[in-house]
């Protein structure tokens, strides 16, 4: 097993089912991902390219974005946290993962890092 998914299997049992989730939902969402494991966390990569990562701390489940500044898609949904650049969305349960929500931003992100970045 990949670092990045022993990551997923072995978080607190009332997170794992959000990282699963959120894992699986990108994958199916996001073209050409591939997870790996940076800086101690999944992260996953767009074209070999940083695009988002997931961190379980004590109380919640992360899915930050790098360049969240640029989100525009449900932005009373993304956390800054003190964060100049990066914002995330945060659960503490399965129940409270709003696919359409997620599938906004996601595409918001991938659009964002097509456009400022790549200029596609």
């Amino acid at each position: 097993m990949k670092p990045a998914e022993e990551y997923i299997y072995n978080a607190p049992e009332n997170y794992r089912a959000i990282l699963m989730h959120l894992q699986a939902f990108i994958v199916r969402n996001v073209p050409n991902t591939d997870l790996k494991f940076k800086y101690r966390v999944p992260y996953f990569y767009v074209d070999n390219s940083p695009f988002c990562h997931l961190n379980c701390t004590k109380n919640y489940v992360d899915l930050v974005f790098k360049n969240g500044h640029y989100l525009t898609q449900y932005t009373n949904f993304l956390v800054a946290d003190g964060r100049k650049k990066m914002k995330s969305l945060r659960y503490t349960s399965l129940k409270e993962v709003n696919d359409v929500v997620l599938t906004a931003v996601l595409k918001d992100a991938y659009q964002v890092r097509n456009e400022k970045f790549y200029g596609k």
